[in-house]
């Protein structure tokens, strides 16, 4: 689906609201960009690359982007066509921007409405949304809408995502590809519809929601430097769960073209983390309390932090007459009769568990029976929100559970259980609020759950409510929780009773516990509450999200970006501006007009995959390395962490190529040279402390292995699970660091190692011999190039960039230091992989080999 231009959407706004003319006016400036509307598979040269000098740093507008916009729509009643639109107070991205505030920053909303418009209004509908709400509304076809929300959306993640495996066709969806399809289509139509009204340069764009996962990827291909931040309100499920996804990469990698990824919980963001570490090889790190993943020269920022409540609209609604009228008649109803009301407020689906708080009631009134004719559990059922046999299922679970407990423990004029499934006013479940002893939260599953956050608040209440209630104005508030262990807010509400809600014996215990506790107990759980829930609020939580996420956008105007991969494998790499890929023409150029030259290359990872089995070179490598070696011009070294044995063996065919092991430690400037050693002999006692240390990791860490080496020991767990092999590296690390600190070695962690080894000893030794033996032969080199692919390489790098301007290297040098792969680094150039490095080698061979033959 096309997008409309710019300019039909202008005169659609044409200038009657104010606000929008600031939007108006900077539009322009990007009406020329090409490839704006283009499809997934294009070409990913062709997506846009803003040029750094003409951005401006305004923070000043936000899209905020949902499957809904935060609207009502009616028809008119009058007869006339038309619709009558208004806000809805109770969606959470109304409450977002009341929360940031109107005067700091102009919100715009893109999402669905709630109404199907006939195609024939929708221009007419877009015009008054645009100018009275600055809402921009995306229109699907009905079949579309429902593949993709009530298809992929609620039958395929939504499940899944609460834990839920389709074992069976009865148990959530199987994957379906067109459902698939339909879901991507829809958050293409999305960012059409955004690209209609943003301004990359300045706007900052918000997603919400697992309805729209792969945006990020459709709006970092039209526009690689948008400031992107995406929210999960549902829960993130362990790698587990999440790995049966076929799609599963592709959800992944679409989130990591966000620059900022939002969790309730620390225990999502963990999943999450997990995901990326175990599916597509990523690794995170917490910097000053903040946690980022680097993702091909970007980092992706992670923020976990708890939505909040509307504290402005829930203190409004408690003031309101209605309500106070509502109060009053609950108490004549239920306080007046001498009963103690228990309350539940949940959707009707499969993961709120209201059968299993029925049975808990049941279970209470079995065991306690001094509550029967006394507590009632009031269960307020909400409509659910998708649609189904499941649902069906629930609702009849329910009314049949609530049956037989109040005919096996109901009296006249009393039932234990009251069940409202008809749909009940704000005000009226805030009525039920303020009059509820206890709060009953057992979902199996929830993303967050705000119901215990309205509770407290509610029942915090004000004057008139406690005139009402019969309290003195001094009389400090109560309030109880029985909350899930499974549900978003738990772990924000230290002072709830927690509860395994599949326990039906401890939910029972935790409601007489609620019922039972002392006053002054729960006052003081009620304080810390409330506390805590009146400072963060929805505009907290926002004010929050848009600061880190103004953070992590800082650096996009000084990093070189573009784009790369096809589909939804489209990431952007964002590399600094003076780090450029190693091209075979320059290179071999600089080669062929140098006379005196020094070749530095790592081995594992730069001239063998690190995935190899068989790590030992290849002959093709033996050949280029004899080729290199044979040119008089050239000296050629391979520097490794490997023994001086295992090298010896493997470069034997190589007479004159130079080698050194162990990180430097030990060197030989040909194959038939006496080894030496870069540093002083080392005392290897050591060894006798590590060693047990290493073994005693080994043998619980399924998958590692020690290798031990003539002067250093490495531990490696590159065959272990990930996170538990990371896990065991930090620990062994902390572990040697503090066994070994009178003694003079380093303990260094490597990709999946942990190495000890002497002090002083590093890759940056052998550069600087080389350089020194090659000054002292007279032949100050005037090609360097050295390449290598880990964080032992990067003290090569900054050796041999740092003799640039000293007398080791000939004046205005050809100086290469190379990295592999797109990522940060000392050196001034990359190579994507080993093909690539054994193809330049093999390049610069063939030069040498025409020189040798053109000599002889």
């Amino acid at each position: 689906m096309v997008s409309r231009s710019y300019s039909n959407l202008l005169e659609l706004a044409s200038g009657e609201s104010p606000s929008f003319g600031r939007m108006s006016r900077r539009i322009p400036r990007i009406m020329t960009v090409a490839g704006l509307i283009s499809d997934i598979d294009d070409d990913p040269a062709e997506s846009v690359c803003s040029d750094p000098s003409s951005s401006s740093v305004q923070r000043d507008r936000i899209i905020i982007v949902a499957n809904q916009l935060p609207l009502r729509a009616q028809r008119k009643t009058d007869g006339s066509k038309g619709w009558i639109f208004s806000w809805d107070e109770n969606s959470l991205l109304l409450q977002l921007k009341d929360g940031i505030g109107d005067d700091d920053i102009e919100v715009i909303y893109v999402g669905c409405l709630k109404e199907d418009i006939h195609p024939n209004e929708q221009d007419e509908v877009s015009q008054i949304l645009l100018e009275t709400f600055k809402c921009v509304p995306t229109f699907l076809p009905p079949d579309l809408f429902s593949r993709y929300y009530h298809g992929f959306c609620k039958q395929q993640l939504w499940p899944l995502f609460h834990y839920m495996l389709p074992l069976s066709p009865d148990l959530g969806g199987r994957f379906n590809r067109s459902l698939w399809q339909a879901y991507v289509s829809v958050n293409k139509i999305f960012a059409d519809r955004i690209m209609e009204v943003i301004n990359p340069e300045d706007d900052y764009v918000w997603v919400h929601d697992y309805h729209l996962m792969v945006l990020p990827t459709f709006l970092r291909k039209r526009f690689n430097r948008v400031k992107l931040g995406f929210f999960l309100h549902s829960p993130f499920p362990s790698s587990e769960i999440y790995k049966t996804l076929p799609i599963r990469e592709e959800l992944l990698r679409a989130l990591l073209n966000s620059d900022l990824i939002g969790f309730h919980t620390f225990d999502y963001a963990r999943h999450f983390l997990s995901c990326c570490s175990r599916m597509l090889g990523l690794t995170y790190e917490s910097k000053r309390g903040y946690i980022g993943l680097e993702y091909y020269g970007r980092t992706v920022s992670i923020k976990i932090l708890p939505v909040g409540i509307h504290m402005g609209q829930l203190q409004s609604v408690l003031s309101h007459t209605e309500t106070e009228v509502k109060v009053a008649e609950l108490l004549k109803q239920y306080c007046d009769q001498g009963r103690i009301m228990l309350l539940g407020v949940d959707d009707m689906d499969i993961f709120k568990g209201i059968s299993l708080k029925l049975l808990a009631m049941e279970q209470l009134l079995r065991q306690h029976p001094e509550w029967q004719g006394k507590v009632v559990l009031v269960q307020i059922a909400l409509p659910a929100r998708g649609r189904g046999k499941d649902v069906k299922e629930v609702q009849a679970e329910t009314s049949s559970t609530v049956k037989r407990i109040n005919e096996t423990f109901g009296r006249p004029g009393y039932d234990p259980v009251v069940l409202i499934d008809e749909p009940l006013t704000f005000y009226e479940r805030i009525a039920y609020y303020v009059v509820a002893e206890c709060c009953l939260v057992t979902a199996v599953r929830d993303g967050m759950n705000l119901i215990p956050y309205e509770y407290i608040i509610s029942r915090q209440g004000n004057a008139k409510l406690d005139k009402l209630l019969g309290l003195e104005p001094s009389t400090l508030k109560k309030s109880m929780l029985v909350v899930s262990e499974f549900i978003g807010c738990s772990p924000s509400l230290s002072g709830a009773i927690r509860v395994n809600p599949w326990n039906i014996d401890a939910v029972a215990d935790a409601m007489d516990s609620a019922i039972e506790l002392a006053e002054p107990e729960k006052q003081l759980r009620h304080e810390k509450h409330y506390r805590y829930v009146s400072t963060h609020d929805v505009g907290y939580w926002a004010r929050s999200f848009l600061q880190d996420l103004e953070r992590t956008c800082r650096d996009h105007l000084r990093r070189r970006c573009w784009g790369i991969g096809f589909g939804l494998s489209f990431r952007v790499v964002a590399l600094d501006p003076n780090f450029r890929k190693l091209s075979m023409e320059h290179i071999v150029s600089a080669y062929k007009r140098t006379t005196t030259r020094a070749i530095l290359l790592d081995y594992d990872g730069t001239l063998m995959p690190q995935a190899s089995i068989d790590k030992s070179p290849t002959s093709k490598s033996i050949d280029i390395l004899n080729s290199l070696c044979r040119d008089t011009n050239n000296m050629v070294f391979i520097v490794s962490a490997r023994s001086r044995k295992t090298l010896s063996e493997w470069f034997s065919p190589c007479e004159k190529l130079g080698i050194a092991a162990e990180h430097g430690y030990f060197l030989r400037l040909k194959r038939d040279a006496e080894w030496e050693t870069c540093v002083p002999v080392a005392d290897c006692s050591w060894k006798q402390i590590a060693e047990p240390v290493m073994k005693l990791y080994t043998e619980t860490t399924d998958g590692s292995t020690i290798e031990d080496k003539e002067t250093s020991l490495v531990w490696s767990y590159e065959d272990a699970d990930p996170d538990f092999g990371s896990c065991q590296a930090k620990e062994l690390l902390d572990h040697l660091e503090s066994v070994l600190a009178n003694e003079p070695v380093t303990v260094k962690s490597g990709q999946n190692t942990v190495e000890v080894k002497p002090q002083g000893v590093s890759k940056g030794l052998v550069a600087t011999r080389l350089l020194s033996i090659m000054q002292e032969k007279g032949m100050s080199p005037d090609f360097v190039v050295c390449i290598g692919d880990d964080r032992s390489d990067e003290d090569m790098f900054e050796v041999i960039t740092s003799s640039m301007a000293g007398p080791s290297i000939a004046p205005r040098a050809e100086v290469f230091a190379c990295t592999v792969g797109k990522k940060p680094s000392k050196a001034k150039y990359y190579l994507d992989d080993t093909v690539e490095i054994v193809r330049l080698m093999q390049g610069l061979a063939s030069v040498s080999a025409q020189t040798v033959s053109g000599h002889v």
